[in-house]
């Protein structure tokens, strides 16, 4: 009787690893959660400079205070259309794999405190379905949210693209601005060579 009372309480302290808080956000129609804590910023929508030679789903980059950011499409990664900018479009930007980059939503819903009871495991939708991005489905308030694992969801391909694109535009305005300053010095110089004649 004791051991099988020490049973059943380890089994009620034992919490879900998935459990926490997730901020969720809308692609289309369906509801999305990603965990709070990959998160770094959001940001509303903001001027994206397209990468030639990227992939589709590589929306281009963006300027965020002097950093050089990778922009992804999850509704084109997901295989769905893709994203429409409007005044409820962000960017949520979050650290992977030691770099950092943002992914485009519809829109940002709120943050919610997921609990181990109101996680269920991913529905087996076929073989042919690969669901290994999903971390699980949250059930609150009678709203179903799909939680991801947004690690998953951007594979080592994805990362290698989305660096090459930072980099590309970050060597483009490198060159700008040698550009710039090549113009100020050989302007400084026309200005002292008029002062020797």
């Amino acid at each position: 009787m004791n051991n099988a009372t020490a049973v059943k309480e380890n089994q009620s302290i034992k919490v879900d690893p998935r459990a926490g808080k997730y901020l969720t956000f809308f692609l289309a129609s369906e509801e999305y959660g990603v965990e709070i804590l990959k998160v770094q910023e959001i940001i509303g929508r903001m001027p994206i400079t397209p990468v030639p030679l990227t992939s589709k789903y590589i929306r281009g980059v963006i300027n965020l205070r002097g950093k050089i950011h990778p922009i992804m499409d999850l509704k084109i990664k997901f295989g769905m259309d893709q994203s429409q900018i409007t005044d409820e479009t962000c960017i949520i930007v979050i650290k992977i794999a030691s770099m950092m980059m943002g992914i485009l939503v519809d829109k940002v819903s709120e943050v919610v405190n997921v609990a181990s009871v109101d996680i269920e495991d991913t529905p087996f939708f076929g073989a042919d379905v690969d669901t290994e991005y999903l971390l699980g489905v949250s059930k609150i308030g009678g709203r179903v949210r799909l939680l991801l694992d947004i690690e998953k969801v951007i594979t080592a391909s994805d990362i290698i693209h989305l660096k090459k694109a930072a980099s590309e535009e970050n060597e483009e305005t490198g060159d700008e601005s040698k550009g710039a300053n090549t113009k100020i010095n050989n302007g400084a110089n026309n200005k002292k060579e008029e002062k020797h004649v």
